[in-house]
C-alpha cells in the first residue's frame, strides 16, 4: 500500500480557533480525518503529523523517506523563510504538494513569497480544507495509486 505524508507547520494544530475568516472553522483534527476517509477510498495509507517545530518536520521528512510516495505539506509561516525545510523536501526527491488554506498570493507582501513551491511538484493554495483533499487525490493519480476501479 502507498503512504502519502501529510505534514502540518507552525500554528495549524489551532485551525477552528485561529482566525477563521480566513482559515476557516475546520480543525485539524476533522481535516485529518477527512484525509483518512479519501485515503480508505483510494487504497492508500497517510499519516499526518503537525508540529510548531521546523526540526521536527525536517526529521519526520527524513524519517519517512524510504516509506512514503508522496507529502502534502501546508508549512505555516515556515513557507516565507525556512530553506532548511525547502532543501529536506528537495534532498528527498519525494512528490510533493504544498497546500494553504488561504490564497497566499493575494494577502500581505511577505506572505507572497513561499520558498518551498519551487521544489514542490504541486501548490493548491485559496480553496481552504478542501485543499488537502484536492492535493490527495492529484498526488495519488501523480503516483499512480488510483486505479480506474477506485476514483
Amino acid at each position: 500500500m502507498k503512504k502519502i505524508l501529510v505534514l502540518n507547520g507552525p500554528n495549524l494544530n489551532l485551525l477552528g480557533e485561529r482566525d477563521p475568516s480566513i482559515y476557516g472553522s475546520k480543525t485539524l483534527d476533522s481535516i485529518e480525518r477527512d484525509l483518512a476517509e479519501l485515503a480508505m477510498k483510494f487504497g492508500v495509507e497517510v499519516e499526518c503529523f503537525q508540529s510548531n517545530h521546523e526540526g521536527d518536520l525536517i526529521d519526520k521528512i527524513h524519517a519517512e523517506r524510504k516509506y512514503c510516495h508522496g507529502i502534502i505539506i501546508n508549512p505555516g509561516a515556515l513557507t516565507h523563510y525556512s530553506y532548511a525545510l525547502r532543501d529536506a523536501i528537495e534532498a528527498v526527491d519525494i512528490p510533493t504538494v504544498e497546500v494553504h488554506i488561504s490564497d497566499i498570493f493575494s494577502r500581505e507582501d511577505w506572505r507572497r513569497k513561499s520558498v518551498i513551491s519551487d521544489v514542490a511538484w504541486k501548490v493548491i493554495a485559496g480553496k481552504g480544507a478542501e485543499g488537502y483533499l484536492l492535493a490527495l487525490e492529484d498526488l495519488c493519480h501523480h503516483i499512480g495509486a488510483i486505479s480506474s476501479e477506485n476514483t
